[in-house]
């Protein structure tokens, strides 16, 4: 694993449910909005089955994580985000979506896109998750980058763009490191928005302890205290 030290202009977190963008790359937002990258997030479900609270109904639960999403953006200093309002846990790699993804990885052309990784295999995998991370694998290449995929799209501002790197968040065999010393209470401030999911979290509680736990025991072989891992490749020409 190496260290990524480049900072693009623009990125795009693609990311299933509200908080998910925080747990993969919150702390690395964070930093890289700091320093003038602009940060946009594509949120593909309402996160509406997302409660275990029996009293709970989908209808109140979506208003509740669209407002703890807005608040946990604002800490990350979010661009703008964008919801596409598909149903939680039934979202498919489906002609729809992969249009929806090929038209804001044109609108916001981001140099570099991070999402959920499709192929973790030690341990279980959010259906969601796995669909939308091949999604967005195939947004990017070939169908964001040719001009003959999406015709329809085409506009004076709508052009056909090329993405540098995929980053993957919960990957088996991450291959590079963001160092986020310095933004760790970043990453779990802007967690702690979405009290409906974690309750209690904070920078001393035991969840919150466990996030930067993680974060340095990432970083152990490298002179930084905290990382982010994550596993990238680059897209092709």
């Amino acid at each position: 694993m190496i260290e990524l030290n480049e900072i693009p202009k623009s990125a795009m977190v693609v990311f299933a449910h509200p908080d998910d963008a925080e747990i993969g790359s919150g702390a690395t937002a964070a930093k890289w909005s700091d320093a003038g990258c602009k940060i946009f997030y594509v949120l593909a479900t309402t996160g509406s089955s997302g409660s275990n609270d029996l009293s709970m109904t989908s209808e109140k639960i979506v208003d509740i994580r669209s407002n703890e999403q807005s608040e946990a953006g604002k800490i990350i200093a979010v661009e703008d985000i964008v919801s596409l309002n598909y149903t939680d846990g039934e979202l498919e790699s489906s002609r729809e979506l992969l249009s929806d993804l090929v038209f804001y990885i044109r609108k916001f052309k981001p140099e570099i896109v991070f999402t959920h990784d499709p192929f973790r295999m030690n341990s279980f995998l959010h259906r969601d998750h796995r669909n939308l991370g091949f999604s967005v694998m195939d947004a990017i290449y070939p169908y964001a980058r040719d001009h003959l995929h999406f015709p329809d799209q085409i506009t004076k501002d709508i052009q056909p763009f090329k993405v540098k790197k995929l980053l993957f968040w919960g990957s088996d065999n991450p291959n590079v490191i963001v160092n986020v010393s310095n933004f760790e209470k970043r990453k779990i401030d802007a967690l702690s928005m979405h009290q409906s999911q974690l309750p209690g979290l904070s920078l001393g509680s035991e969840y919150g302890k466990g996030i930067l736990e993680r974060l340095k025991s990432s970083a152990n072989n490298f002179d930084f205290e905290f990382g982010e891992p994550f596993r990238m490749i680059e897209a092709r020409s």
